[in-house]
């Protein structure tokens, strides 16, 4: 093959069929949509060059910035993309979490501007986020910088109508899935392909999977954060699953050392979610004749992660392992926990009666520490503060602790890990960071 720009490289990527004796469905062919072997390394460059393309020769002028909310693989393509024409990137977020990612960024010539925000996801309708109001500045007539704005523009999903979804119905002779499991980012491949394959078939099934509350999957949003993007409509699912980070990289471990795909942990998470949910699918197929078939996507490589699979699963880069994480909580932990969630008005007597007082720890970044905080609290950022809990109690049991995150669903989480681990006097605070601010309780800037 060959081309005379490594753009005409994007697309066309593999549909490869997972061997039967990998996930045990005995009636449902399964493939992966290899978008990692796009040329620059996930399925971000589809929508990438699509929302650039029409704007990068007109503005090759040497001296314009490319400008996306993005901490991942769309900061990456963008980067390369400008770069190819000229311009300047910048990545804006505050969710910058795999390190090999922004070094990478770095590497491309990127610049990366950290705020503070509620998440990385934006509400429009939110104007006391900074994110929110970059975003708005940035999509005021005649801004001087290329907003590519992945979050909102239809670009993103045309990306996938007339790119991805077409070369699976293609790859399978003519014919669309039975069904289609996507994790949902900023839902323009799951949306864009959806489409597609229900107009060519209105029977297909598709699975959106998000990642579990108070876990942390690279390129998969919470049920919450994914109701703050504009591409989001829940129409386009026939049903909604959560994944653990533990159960995406079981998924990316099944894949690398059985499939021979070298999948990150979303990749990882698809295949977990559908085998999961097409197992008991499955078993209603005896007799049924037809085989049927199912497609994830596997959407970016190993390579980009492994500082993310040490923290979390260290044992398997041949380092031992230490305490559970508190991600790996139970249902019955959080629910034994509950008790030990207060709401502010009890949280407030605590700290100001309490013999000895509480430790407040603070488990948001430290910019939106930094704007606002309860008087008195410490700022340890969840990522530490879960290391801290991996290698056993971080406090004395003699000190009584406040967690506080930003609705009060972490903290819980971590709360029930140290209660388990002994301490006898943790508590969450219920609702959050948010709660304590609508409730009128005070807050201090650093």
């Amino acid at each position: 093959m060959r081309y005379d720009s490594i753009t005409e490289a994007i697309g066309n990527t593999p549909l490869v069929r997972i061997d039967p004796s990998v996930h045990g469905l005995r009636h449902i062919d399964l493939y992966a949509k290899l978008e990692m072997l796009n040329p620059f390394g996930s399925v971000k460059d589809r929508p990438a060059w699509h929302m650039a393309r029409p704007y990068l020769e007109d503005a090759a002028s040497g001296d314009g910035t490319v400008v996306e909310l993005s901490s991942g693989n769309t900061a990456k393509a963008l980067a390369l993309l400008a770069g190819m024409h000229g311009l300047k990137f910048k990545s804006v977020t505050n969710r910058m979490r795999v390190p090999e990612i922004k070094d990478l960024l770095l590497l491309l010539g990127a610049e990366i501007e950290e705020l503070p925000g509620q998440s990385e996801c934006l509400d429009p309708t939110d104007t006391d986020d900074p994110l929110t109001r970059f975003h708005q500045a940035l999509s005021e007539p005649g801004s001087a910088h290329l907003h590519t704005d992945q979050y909102f523009n239809p670009r993103n999903v045309e990306a996938h109508a007339t790119g991805t979804g077409p070369e699976i119905i293609k790859d399978l002779d003519g014919r669309a899935p039975d069904w289609f499991v996507a994790c949902v980012g900023t839902a323009g491949s799951s949306t864009g392909v959806a489409r597609v394959l229900r107009e060519h078939d209105g029977d297909v099934r598709v699975l959106g999977l998000v990642a579990d509350k108070s876990d942390f999957i690279p390129g998969i949003r919470t049920i919450d954060e994914v109701h703050q993007v504009g591409l989001f409509d829940p129409a386009t699912y026939d049903s909604l699953a959560a994944v653990t980070s533990q159960q995406a990289i079981d998924g990316m471990i099944t894949l690398i050392r059985r499939c021979g795909l070298l999948s990150g942990p979303t990749g990882g998470a698809a295949y977990h979610g559908a085998v999961r949910h097409l197992a008991s699918v499955d078993a209603e197929l005896d007799g049924a004749g037809r085989r049927r078939t199912a497609v994830f996507i596997v959407c970016d490589r190993a390579e980009s992660y492994l500082s993310y699979v040490r923290q979390r699963r260290p044992e398997l880069l041949g380092r031992p392992r230490r305490g559970r994480s508190p991600s790996e909580v139970g249902d019955e932990a959080i629910r034994a926990a509950k008790a030990r969630a207060v709401d502010v008005d009890d949280a407030r007597r605590w700290i100001a009666e309490g013999e000895p007082r509480p430790l407040v720890v603070d488990l948001r970044g430290p910019h939106a520490y930094a704007a606002l905080h309860i008087e008195g609290s410490i700022n340890i950022v969840d990522e530490l503060f879960a290391e801290l809990v991996r290698d056993g109690l971080p406090f004395s049991k003699r000190t009584p602790v406040l967690l506080a995150c930003p609705v009060g669903e972490k903290s819980l989480r971590y709360a029930a890990s140290l209660a388990r681990s002994g301490h006898p006097d943790v508590r969450s605070l219920a609702g959050g960071i948010v709660a304590w601010r609508d409730a009128g309780a005070p807050l201090v800037r650093e």
